[in-house]
């Protein structure tokens, strides 16, 4: 086992974490340990843009009001304000690192999309979160300051003492153990701050629009250290991934019913008429549910999103990304409807922090996707996830920066052993829980729940998280074993979440309870104990 000694460690490589590594670069040595190669992410793969004010007829407030009323109650106000307020100076900042939003005639070319009452979402194309990426990938891989760790999946955050059973401040993060595929061995990365951006739990679901890094690991690496996970049960569904046999996880835009595209079911006909006033620039809840009901009710595998009445040049020009993925799989959306389902997409809940990206631990910061922030409530408001990333991206930086003084010295941490485990032999096991627990979420945790589909989940969770605990300590760890532990622990936290909250929010939509209630106008904390 080696021990790499760095000032900062960033775990994770989307839009928070690469900015943040920048940020950090500037003040100290970072570390940035990536499980696949590092542009693989969710940031890589968002089409539709990144929420900001920057036009005349637009303003803070109604973008506030926007966040506030998609979060459906539970959505922090002082931070919805911040979060809105620094968006421009994020932009810019963006901007000033190389990347290229979309212009026309020399402004911003601004999207509008399901929630917002005025465009305002700043895109490249129809591939913002690839051109963030590249962007920020490449001033990161030019800074001298920053190593990159590819290939490196996180294992668990080293503690100074055993996690804490009530009060994890009376704990120290030291840093983060780390396996190296190509070698087998678990090494320690020691830093007196260590950041986790290491995004969604997407595959903790049988159908998802991410990609096949993002098992949840920052979020129960932190849960097993004895911090609370903060609203869980608010899984955003997508409610329009490609249906397709060949097209795996590809999203098909939110913008696209921006710019006019109509939802059709059965026999061609519109029906987001009956689930809504905003049609099909409702909020994505509702919108997912809306097709999961009509699904439900034809028993079709798809519904079809119509774009043919628009111009067939300003579709291959703004949308040159998914003209481009449809038409090599024999769709033209300039003539056919694109069959789409709704996928697991967004975790509106994750790690408690503040508004400084500070966790409960001294020592580690939580942004992005794998943190809860307030900002999303029960719900999040389109494009504004970009925005979060940045925002406390920027926030958790400069805190890290000011914190790191005053915190302490790694010391000599604990060295990883592996005790009398051994190679597996035995991989059909990891592949049929692995299996298992997607289907299980899908059927019994998704779009639409009930008392008695989340209890037969959690039922069966108990006994496949009692097997693979046990194969965790009795094997090696190889990255689909940390992977399989990570979706068992973070289905049963989102099983245990849904169960408390005995009312319909948001995401959160239950048969039993199927209206809000005042009782539960608050967020839902679980730990581990």
């Amino acid at each position: 086992m080696a021990i790499f000694k760095f000032d900062f460690i960033v775990v994770g490589s989307g839009a928070a974490g690469l900015l943040a590594a920048h940020k950090l670069a500037g003040t100290g040595r970072v570390a940035v340990i990536t499980k696949r190669s590092p542009e693989i992410s969710n940031t890589d793969l968002a089409q539709g843009g990144i929420a900001a004010v920057t036009a005349p007829g637009d303003n803070f407030d109604l973008h506030i009001a926007d966040t506030l009323r998609t979060g459906a109650g539970l959505s922090d106000p002082r931070v919805v304000n911040l979060v809105i307020s620094e968006a421009p100076a994020r932009i810019r900042e963006l901007v000033a690192l190389g990347t290229r939003f979309s212009l026309r005639q020399g402004a911003y070319e601004l999207g509008l999309e399901g929630g917002h009452s005025r465009r305002r979402i700043l895109h490249a194309a129809d591939a913002t979160g690839h051109e963030i990426e590249r962007a920020l990938l490449e001033t990161c891989k030019a800074d001298r300051n920053i190593t990159f760790f590819p290939f490196y999946s996180a294992v668990d955050l080293i503690l100074k003492g055993r996690p804490a059973r009530v009060r994890p401040k009376k704990n120290v993060c030291l840093g983060v153990y780390a396996l190296e595929e190509a070698t087998g061995r678990v090494h320690s990365f020691l830093a007196p701050a260590v950041v986790l951006a290491s995004g969604g739990a997407g595959k903790v679901y049988r159908y998802t629009s991410n990609p096949d890094v993002t098992t949840g690991d920052g979020m129960a690496m932190a849960y097993r250290a004895g911090l609370r996970l903060v609203n869980m049960e608010f899984v955003q569904f997508h409610p329009t991934c490609l249906y397709h046999p060949q097209a795996k996880s590809f999203l098909i835009s939110e913008a696209l019913r921006g710019e006019g595209g109509i939802l059709r079911g059965e026999g061609g006909k519109a029906f987001m008429k009956n689930y809504s006033r905003y049609r099909e620039l409702a909020p994505r809840d509702i919108v997912a549910r809306a097709i999961d009901s009509e699904l439900k009710r034809t028993g079709a595998d798809c519904v079809h999103l119509d774009m043919t009445r628009l111009k067939a040049a300003f579709l291959r020009k703004r949308f040159p990304t998914i003209y481009a993925k449809c038409l090599r799989l024999g769709i033209d959306i300039t003539r056919d409807p694109i069959p789409v389902v709704p996928a697991a997409h967004f975790f509106c809940g994750g790690v408690r922090s503040d508004e400084h990206g500070r966790t409960a631990l001294p020592g580690l910061y939580a942004i992005g996707e794998v943190a809860h922030t307030g900002l999303h409530g029960a719900n999040r408001l389109a494009s504004n996830s970009l925005l979060e990333a940045c925002v406390f991206a920027h926030r958790a930086a400069e805190a890290a920066g000011r914190d790191r003084p005053g915190l302490p010295a790694a010391g000599k941490p604990a060295r990883w052993t592996t005790g009398n485990a051994r190679p597996s032999d035995e991989a059909v096991i990891m592949t049929h829980n692995w299996d298992e627990i997607r289907t299980l979420m899908w059927n019994y945790v998704g779009i639409v729940r009930s008392d008695k589909r989340l209890a037969r989940a959690s039922a069966r969770m108990k006994v496949i998280s009692e097997e693979i605990v046990k194969y965790y300590w009795d094997f090696l760890p190889t990255r689909d074993l940390l992977e399989l532990r990570n979706i068992a622990c973070l289905a049963g936290v989102i099983i245990r979440s849904a169960r408390s909250r005995k009312e319909s929010r948001g995401l959160h939509y239950t048969v039993d309870y199927p209206k809000p209630s005042a009782k539960f106008l608050r967020p839902t904390a679980v730990d581990r104990y």
